[in-house]
């Protein structure tokens, strides 16, 4: 898993140069109208909703945005209708990769994805090729250094986590994802602060890269990531610390 948890940590430290773009800020206004449209715009009874506005707040989203994306989704404001569907496929080295999108035109948002895996050593593959690699579960994450190992480790299980596992620089909290937003809130209550925490598809094992195929992995992964269609991208490649670092620069 450390080379997903390596990737989203990265991610998320480069966030607002993303949010200066916009792209941030689309994929959740997506996520929210969506999340509305299927449930409700009660955050309260929305466990959807609830996550997506959490991280549009951490995103310093303003307010109005937030609302406005709401009642899109409810339809007190004209809105577009977004198709979600998941693709899968294969990067470099034989990487599993999934592709969860939002799209408005599924064609065109298809046609986009196979270019971009075929122009970064991958291929799109079939419905279900990849997919029983990935368990879904909920991620939070704390940088060694910033933590007390055993005490994070008693307070995460005490608020219900299934495991705490260490990676080279990190602790992974692992959790359910109906058991995520309760033992991420126990923990910043116990004032222990996480790099990042999201409901993710964490990978059952991890295929290691380094050189031409590192760096072809990390282009694939922000080309599908620069896409205003696709919210989420998940894959099981592992890549060390430093060339991970030097390649996402």
């Amino acid at each position: 898993m450390s080379g997903h948890s390596k990737w989203s940590t990265i991610k998320h430290k480069k966030g607002a140069a993303d949010a200066r773009r916009g792209k941030i800020f689309t994929k959740l206004i997506k996520e929210i109208t969506v999340a509305a449209r299927m449930g409700g715009g009660d955050p309260t009874g929305n466990h959807r909703l609830r996550s997506a506005v959490a991280a549009a707040k951490a995103e310093n989203m303003p307010k109005d945005n937030i609302d406005r994306a709401v009642k899109k989704g409810t339809g007190e404001l004209p809105g577009v209708s977004y198709e979600e569907a998941t693709f899968e496929g294969y990067g470099p080295g034989g990487v599993a990769v999934l592709v969860e999108i939002l799209s408005d035109n599924r064609k065109r948002t298809v046609a986009d994805i196979r270019h971009v895996f075929s122009k970064n050593a991958g291929n799109l593959g079939e419905a279900g090729c990849v997919s029983w690699m990935f368990d879904k579960k909920g991620l939070i994450v704390f940088e060694k250094g910033k933590v007390d190992e055993e005490r994070l480790m008693d307070l995460a299980l005490e608020a219900g986590a299934e495991d705490v596992r260490e990676t080279d620089k990190e602790f992974e909290v692992i959790t359910e994802p109906s058991t995520f937003e309760r033992v991420k809130k126990q923990l910043e209550e116990a004032n222990l602060k996480p790099s990042y925490g999201e409901v993710s598809m964490v990978p059952q094992s991890t295929i290691r890269l380094t050189g031409k195929e590192a760096q072809q992995m990390v282009r694939l992964m922000e080309s599908l990531e620069d896409s205003d269609d696709i919210q989420h991208v998940y894959a099981n490649f592992d890549i060390p610390d430093e060339e991970m670092e030097r390649l996402s620069a």
